[in-house]
């Protein structure tokens, strides 16, 4: 698959994402990526708030599926709601003089963070095989399916071949073709 060619093409993106999936993106270090800083700026007071509690899958001990129960869900969103607490402390450490820098310590991951990202299609192919399958993290698989929705606007071609040829794909090595 000649792929080079999918190189000279680049997108950059304005993405905002919780911060756990942030982390999660910008473990793909193929692209430039340039964060809003709470070390320059206020942070804004926006958190992550999924509408239920997903389970702790039993076959794959990173990932999640199903629902635990409406008890568990009510419990684990009122835990969220901790966040806002947590926020009133940080602004009221930098109104006493806290620098922005240390001030950020406390905030939770659900915090919104802002950032551009600027990748080429080669390498966002990649990315969206990876974080596009049933396997990624809901909330990062979501972004990843909204990124995707755009480019198969502008590349339409490309991306049906993505569709056809890449994503769901599966590679084999020597000794398995062998057999």
């Amino acid at each position: 698959l000649a792929s080079t060619p999918f190189e000279m093409i680049e997108f950059k993106f304005h993405l905002k994402m919780p911060v756990f999936v942030a982390r999660q993106w910008i473990r793909h270090r193929t692209a430039s990526l340039n964060e809003i800083s709470g070390r320059y700026s206020i942070v804004n007071d926006e958190f992550y708030k999924p509408e239920n509690a997903r389970a702790q899958s039993q076959t794959n001990n990173q990932g999640s599926e199903g629902l635990v129960g409406n008890v568990e869900t009510q419990q684990f969103l009122e835990y969220l709601d901790e966040s806002t607490k947590l926020y009133e402390k940080y602004k009221t450490s930098i109104d006493n003089g806290v620098s922005r820098e240390m001030a950020r310590i406390g905030l939770p991951l659900s915090l919104m963070t802002e950032f551009y990202w600027k990748i080429d299609l080669h390498n966002l192919y990649h990315f969206l095989r990876l974080r596009m399958d049933a396997h990624a993290q809901k909330e990062i698989r979501d972004i990843a399916c909204a990124i995707f929705d755009y480019v198969k606007q502008v590349c339409p071609i490309s991306s049906q071949a993505f569709l056809d040829y890449r994503l769901g794909s599966i590679n084999l090595s020597q000794i398995e073709i062998e057999a």
